[in-house]
């Protein structure tokens, strides 16, 4: 008794370690997901490991990235993630099937199990009540190979919802709102668990809304109860057979409280360039719009898309304004062509654009310079819609579609008495975009799949470069800083998405050229040429996405260390296992002392990091600072052996 949904679903899962408060455990992972901008590499850290057949109850492959098709390197990617999942056990949700976490949702996600995936919106799967959560591909890679998944045992928050949203107040809202309480770091270490009685006023679409941009607080993972809503949802996707109830104890003891009445929240949009820069639409006011995107992963479900054709039905986009609308899967697009939704769109002047993630990773769509776009996405950092003076506001699908037919900010509220919309009792199901793996004749003998496994051809394309080279970790540290930056310094800062850089994902030497060139273009040269060096940082620095590219192409570019304020947690996660020191400063007035190209020494490291000595004594020239190393037991082994791969390579 006196358990949370979150500590009862990880208790179920320990393999490693104790339910303790700020301990680290590993967990059993039932799902894996990845994505094709960041499967190509996990996949061949995946074969780098030597296991052939993944141990997982499911592991997915789904492409939604990187489907802009300008070049031969993305599908030649696609073209080898399909071989993989055909040789490795993996389903493989192919391009035009949808963004992963809306299907998975839909086709996968089970309530009570374990998922990891190689994106950081993985915790999507918290509104089906998984707990789900964004890890780099190199931790996917092993969890597949049946490895546990380390993680510190989080605190956990209660959010309380009461009563029952407003008309055309959305569950956008409610996040946002989230977000301007708690900030883009409130959630580090923490996991966000949704109760009350206006959990059952939500549906699981709605849920899963705020469990994907729960993200954006730096939260481990985010997780409502599975109830009626939940098995509704299952039945109505033909998988009521997997339904389990699963809610908090009454009596569970809950690290945080807060308490959010829905009818006191009003539609709220994130302004630039922050997704806890949160107003009203009263503060913003009627800014003139050049530009509306309505999808991703966060608001591209049937039933957001519902509400889009209702406010469109009959209008037409403003003049000034473009809207493009990206339904999230194959069964939602399906489904509004053949109940007029989609019609209504098209009649009313929306560009409609294909199932997958697109403009919010910067792939198309780009704004006009400065211009001014309402997206209902889950991020708005600085540059990340291709448009570097962009400027980007996070909204509901209602506050956007309104706002597309004014050419205004405007307030949804002002459509007057809002329709029921209700889900479907039933929803279309076709599977037949994703491929099942082809399965060897005896999959209870080992040599039988290893036999089956050599038989099956990986096809490779020219794009596609090994896993970069990693070292055991040197006996000391000297080496330059190479660069310095401020605060917030997100993933997008260190490796950037967008059309042009996307499709290097299975090169590192070549997408290593892009490296911190939002921050600074001479940063990559300046890497290279001083051949050993160190990155000094502010506070939450690696904030975003799970990206480890932002890991792996400084380490190819010869960064030993990143020493800064604070970390987001996929991301120093992502450091370590490619064998980079993580370092945070003790006293953070400290980051002053320290200039670019200023020489940084760390003696008898190697000693000290095996000892298990957490306070080292940095010396920058004459200086010298006190760092905080702080490993545990794994991850002090991880460090030593040279990155996570070497390390599992050793195990196996």
């Amino acid at each position: 008794m006196n358990k949370t949904l979150t500590e009862k679903i990880l208790d179920a899962h320990i393999v490693d370690g104790k339910a303790e408060k700020g301990s680290e455990i590993g967990i059993r992972i039932d799902q894996t997901l990845t994505q094709d901008a960041t499967g190509t590499m996990a996949y061949l850290e995946y074969e780098a490991i030597g296991i052939p057949r993944v141990k997982t109850e499911r592991s997915v492959a789904y492409i939604d990235h990187n489907t802009l098709q300008n070049g031969f390197e993305n599908a030649d990617d696609h073209r080898f993630i399909g071989s993989v999942a055909k040789k490795y056990g993996i389903y493989y949700s192919r391009p035009g099937n949808g963004i992963c976490h809306q299907v998975h949702l839909e086709r996968f996600g089970i309530p009570g199990k374990t998922l990891i995936g190689s994106d950081s919106h993985t915790p999507t799967g918290g509104g089906l009540g998984m707990l789900a959560i964004g890890a780099g591909g190199l931790d996917v890679a092993v969890a597949m190979g049946g490895g546990a998944y380390y993680i510190t045992y989080p605190k956990v928050v209660k959010v309380e919802l009461k009563g029952k949203l407003n008309d055309w107040v959305s569950a956008k809202d409610i996040i946002l709102e989230v977000l301007r309480r708690m900030t883009v770091k409130g959630g580090v270490g923490k996991v966000i668990e949704y109760t009350g009685e206006g959990v059952k006023t939500l549906s699981v679409p709605e849920r899963a809304t705020i469990t994907n941009m729960g993200a954006e607080l730096g939260a481990t993972t985010s997780i409502f109860p599975s109830d009626e809503i939940t098995r509704e949802f299952l039945a109505a996707q033909g998988r009521e057979q997997q339904w389990v109830p699963l809610a908090a104890d009454e009596d569970a003891v809950y690290d945080e409280e807060i308490s959010i009445n829905l009818r006191n929240l009003v539609p709220l949009a994130a302004c630039p360039h922050s997704p806890d820069n949160v107003k009203t639409m009263d503060e913003i006011g009627e800014i003139k719009i050049d530009q509306v995107c309505i999808g991703s992963c966060t608001n591209s479900s049937l039933l957001d898309m519902l509400k889009v054709a209702h406010i469109l039905k009959g209008k037409t986009v403003h003049p000034d304004v473009s809207l493009s609308i990206a339904p999230g899967s194959k069964q939602v697009l399906t489904m509004l062509s053949k109940c007029g939704a989609l019609d209504t769109m098209i009649d009313a002047g929306a560009r409609i654009l294909e199932s997958a993630c697109g403009p919010c990773i910067g792939m198309g769509q780009s704004p006009n310079s400065g211009g001014i776009s309402l997206r209902t996405f889950n991020r708005n950092f600085e540059g990340r819609s291709g448009t570097k003076d962009g400027q980007i506001y996070l909204v509901s699908p209602e506050t956007a579609a309104v706002s597309a037919i004014t050419g205004v900010f405007t307030d949804p509220r002002t459509l007057g008495e809002m329709p029921k919309f209700e889900l479907p009792e039933k929803f279309d199901v076709n599977d037949n975009m994703i491929t099942a793996p082809a399965v060897p004749k005896n999959q209870e003998n080992p040599e039988s799949i290893a036999e089956f496994a050599e038989d099956v051809e990986i096809l490779r394309g020219p794009n596609i470069k090994p896993f970069p080279k990693t070292t055991p970790l040197a006996e000391n540290l000297q080496a330059k800083v190479s660069l310095k930056v401020g605060n917030n310094i997100t993933t997008d800062h260190i490796m950037p998405a967008g059309a042009k850089i996307l499709p290097l994902r299975s090169n590192i030497p070549a997408i290593s050229e892009h490296c911190f060139t939002a921050c600074d273009t001479e940063f990559p040269k300046r890497a290279k040429e001083l051949g050993s060096s160190v990155i000094v940082g502010g506070a939450n620095y690696g904030q975003g996405s799970s990206r480890e590219h932002a890991a792996l192409a400084p380490l190819y570019l010869g960064v030993k260390a990143v020493l800064v304020k604070s970390f987001a947690r996929i991301h120093r996660a992502n450091l370590i296992n490619a064998g980079i020191l993580p370092l945070t400063f003790v006293n953070e007035t400290d980051y002053d002392k320290i200039s670019l190209l200023d020489e940084i020494s760390l003696d008898n490291l190697r000693e000290k990091i095996q000892k298990g000595e957490s306070e080292l004594t940095l010396k920058v020239g004459n200086e010298e600072i006190k760092v905080l190393c702080e490993l545990t037991g794994r991850t002090k082994d991880i460090i030593l052996a040279g990155g996570l791969l070497d390390y599992t390579r050793a195990k196996v």
